[in-house]
């Protein structure tokens, strides 16, 4: 079942994250993820967001995410973001009955 990790970012240090975001689209790539959400228009239609950026990946199961997320691959330019804002990210799996379509 497909599953999907949600990033809420607030970047303090954008040169530094900058160093970090250059480098983690291939990885997520390789690793089987695709982004639906990197960048673009936000408007917040409830509650308070205030400068949380959101970032989502779509990845074909829970374990190809993990796998991403816990590899030394991405444990490395991980270390990139350090100091650079603050971050919150959450794994979630798909309904069952994902298509929508």
């Amino acid at each position: 079942m497909a599953a999907y990790l949600i990033v809420e970012a607030v970047v303090a240090d954008r040169e530094k994250f900058a160093a970090y975001a250059r480098q983690v689209p291939e990885l997520v790539a390789r690793f089987g993820g695709e982004y639906v959400v990197l960048g673009g228009e936000q408007e917040v239609l409830e509650g308070d967001w205030g400068g949380q950026r959101v970032v989502m990946h779509r990845w074909p199961d829970m374990a190809s995410a993990r796998e991403f997320w816990n590899s030394p691959d991405y444990a490395r330019v991980r270390k990139l973001r350090e100091g650079a804002g603050e971050f919150r990210v959450m794994l979630v799996e798909a309904r069952e009955s994902e298509a929508l379509e």
